[in-house]
Parts: C-alpha cells; structure tokens; sequence
C-alpha cells in the first residue's frame, strides 16, 4: 500500500471523543535494565480485543499517551502506554543532551522491548496478536525493539524517519522544524549546507533503523504527512521502497494535507491497517 490521500479524505477520518465507560486499566510496573517503570494497559470494556500495541514516545519528557490508549482501546485495540524514564511514575534518568545518541537511542528500545515483555502473556491478553506503535522519534526505536521482541507481530509508525538520524538532523536543522504546504526535498537540505555534516564520535553510533528492519519479516505500516516539516519524508519513503524492493512487507500511506503530528487525522487508517494485517 502506497496511497497519497488528499486533505478532503484526512476530513473524513477524525474520531470523535471516546466515552469513560468504554475501557478498563490495569496499572503495570515493570523492570528494564535495573529501572523501575510505569504504565497503563487500557483495553476494550465491552468488546472483543482484535490485537494490542506497545506505544513508543516521540522526543522529549514524555509520560503515558493515555488519549491515544483510550482511541485504540474504543477500537478494539488494547494499548500499553507508559511513562518514559526520568519521567512521570517512571524511575531513572531521562537523558537531555545525548537524546539521540545511540546510548540512548538502544536504552529506549530496551525499555519498549521491556515493556512488550511486560504485557506478553498476561491473562487479559492471551492468545491476542501484539505490535509496536509509535511516532517521531520512535522510527529508530521501535525497530530496534521489535527486533529484540521476537513474538512481535506488527509495526505501525506515525512520522517516523526511515534514514539515519545525521539526515533527519540535517533536514530538520534547514526546515527548523517547521511543517510547510511545500516542505523541501532531503536533496534540497542537503545541498544548501556550506560546511560538511560530522557526525559526532561521541554520540556513537549513527543509528540507521534500515538496519533493525531488515531483520524483521513481520508487516510495517509508515503514516506521513506531506505538510510534514521534521523528517524528510521523501528519504524515508526512498527507505521503505528500498526494503520493499528486497521483499520486506513494509508500507506506507502519505496524507498530503498532514503535518509531522498528524495522528489525531489518521488514526482510523491505521486501526484499520492493524485489523486487516491480524485478522
């Protein structure tokens, strides 16, 4: 699935609120290496679960999406949020100035691989198929993570780069962040600089989620906005079409009128996704 969507279909998608009653949780704590951290599993109250996720946070302090939690939970669809390290109920340190560096980087896909273990097997879930969900930064952990997680069964990623973070770096160092009707090209970014990119030896090494990916054999889901000035979305796509071409089962949809936080919008195209890919 390769689909540009218009602005008039993203309309189309937005959900409405979801009622209180409509989902239960479960407060989960659980170790990743010799931390202590903290979540909600929230799943449906009065229906069937088609499947469950783990939700990955994008950049930043961030605690438990509880808002994303109870949109899947109303679809069917439990969800495990929790606080990242250094944040919220979580214990540890939340690292500020190496975010991306590749300690980081793989101390955060230990953590969501920590917390996949966490809900694998409890009683609330068995016999459910169990994902990775994610957006922004988690394009480089969440691949990591389920390939440490060898019982998971999908990937869906909201504006997660498929290219190294150097490129993101640099495309989002010329851009400022900032979505635009005519975001630049990654070639664009790339050709304006007037001093060659380092990239840094003690930030390790340059992650590169290809490389996480091309491990797995378990089906992927990007969702991108056009609009979307934080990650270079052409490269990205240039990425999944690299491993599609070598027979990974990896895809991607394109909202021409989305940003970079474009999940409020999409969000019934991606529960579909994951119902067609589990049933």
């Amino acid at each position: 699935m390769n689909v540009l969507l218009t602005g008039a279909v993203v309309g189309l998608l937005v959900m409405g609120a979801v009622p209180r009653d409509d989902f239960r949780v479960e407060e989960i704590t659980f170790v990743s290496r010799s931390t202590k951290l903290a979540g909600s599993l929230v799943l449906p109250k009065n229906r069937a679960i088609s499947a469950a996720v783990v939700f990955v946070h994008g950049s930043g302090r961030q605690t438990r999406g509880m808002q994303w939690a109870r949109r899947f939970a109303a679809e069917g669809i439990a969800a495990f949020v929790y606080d990242k390290r250094g944040a919220g109920e979580s214990e540890g340190h939340y690292e500020e100035d190496q975010s991306v560096g590749e300690k980081n980087i793989t101390l955060l896909a230990d953590d969501a691989a920590a917390a996949f273990d966490a809900i694998s097997g409890r009683d609330s879930l068995m016999n459910v198929p169990i994902g990775f969900a994610g957006i922004s930064q988690a394009g480089w952990i969440v691949p990591m993570a389920a390939a440490k997680s060898k019982s998971s069964k999908f990937v869906l990623l909201w504006s997660g780069p498929v290219c190294k973070v150097s490129e993101e770096d640099i495309y989002s160092k010329y851009t400022s962040d900032r979505d635009s009707d005519e975001p630049p090209s990654y070639a664009r970014a790339l050709k304006s600089r007037t001093v060659k990119y380092v990239w840094p030896d003690f930030l390790g090494k340059d992650t590169d989620p290809k490389e996480s990916l091309a491990k797995l054999s378990i089906p992927g889901l990007w969702i991108f906005g056009g609009r979307d000035g934080s990650i270079p979305v052409d490269l990205s796509i240039e990425g999944i079409n690299e491993l599609k071409r070598k027979g990974f089962p990896y895809e991607y949809v394109l909202f021409s009128g989305s940003g970079h936080n474009n999940m409020d919008e999409t969000f019934a195209a991606a529960v579909d996704w994951i119902r067609r890919k589990v049933n």
